[in-house]
């Protein structure tokens, strides 16, 4: 058994249309990020054949992709776009239908997104409302952006879990986190096994009683692939393992994937039988 901490099953299932029963095959719960409608329903229906955690939120990312691409032409329409989305994710959230709220936070890696902080911060203060009015975890997505999540620390001490999908920051600011009083939990990718520096660094300091490991299926693609499946949670796992060994820490991919687990079923409060 292993779980897979961010996934977006909708996207995969465009690239790959075996996914899933594969997940099915490895016995993987996954968290099954959405932003509107169509996705969350594809989610939905997935979850009633293989537990999985439904999550829903506007990714800090949309409002500049949405204003960019027209969203049927304006700007105007792109704004509505994202105000349906945040109604939703209320109805989904007081109707008891989701897990967690995410994945939403900051990404401010390039001009394009800076240009839309001020947005991206109106954004992030309403999902922490639904989160912890509804006491659900958020998951973040933080792209060049840590020193906004330290801005918002003494509000996210009111969250029961807050997921760092994709953990960017170094070892010392997760630490820096926890001391503030949050419960985060750090999630790494393929980025380990790309040679990412900060990552490796980061998840071999972290306590392995705060780490989980995710796909991001389809998006975390491997050189030569075209896409990321289910099936890449094993190599992230693994990998993860090497590194904490080459660290100086006694620890199996088997120690590591049960701990991963346990730390899933604390944050999304699900688990395979």
């Amino acid at each position: 058994m292993a779980s897979d901490a961010h996934s977006h099953p909708f996207d995969l299932s465009k690239l790959y249309a075996g996914a899933e029963a594969e997940r099915v095959k490895l016995n993987l719960v996954c968290a099954a990020s959405a932003w509107r409608q169509e996705e969350f329903l594809y989610n939905e229906n997935a979850a009633r054949a293989f537990p999985m955690a439904l999550c829903f939120a506007v990714h800090p990312q949309l409002p500049s992709q949405l204003a960019s691409h027209g969203a049927s032409g304006e700007g105007g329409c792109a704004l509505k776009t994202v105000r349906d989305s945040l109604s939703l994710l209320s109805e989904l959230a007081a109707g008891g239908r989701i897990d967690a709220v995410g994945e939403t936070g900051f990404d401010l890696f390039n001009g394009e997104f800076r240009a839309t902080e001020e947005l991206q911060d109106e954004l992030f203060r309403t999902h922490l409302v639904v989160a912890e009015g509804r006491d659900l975890p958020l998951v973040l997505h933080v792209r060049h952006a840590m020193q906004k999540i330290f801005s918002y620390s003494s509000l996210l001490k009111n969250i029961p879990s807050v997921v760092f999908h994709s953990y960017s920051g170094t070892a010392e600011e997760a630490a820096s986190i926890l001391r503030r009083g949050v419960n985060a939990y750090f999630s790494f990718g393929t980025a380990i096994l790309l040679n990412h520096k900060n990552a490796i660094r980061a998840c071999a300091a972290i306590d392995s009683e705060r780490l989980l490991f995710e796909t991001d299926a389809p998006y975390q693609r491997l050189p030569g692939r075209n896409f990321s499946t289910y099936a890449d949670i094993h190599l992230v796992i693994e990998q993860a393992a090497l590194i904490k060994r080459e660290a100086g820490q006694s620890c199996t991919k088997t120690e590591l994937e049960r701990t991963a687990d346990e730390n899933f079923y604390k944050v999304y409060r699900k688990m395979p039988l």
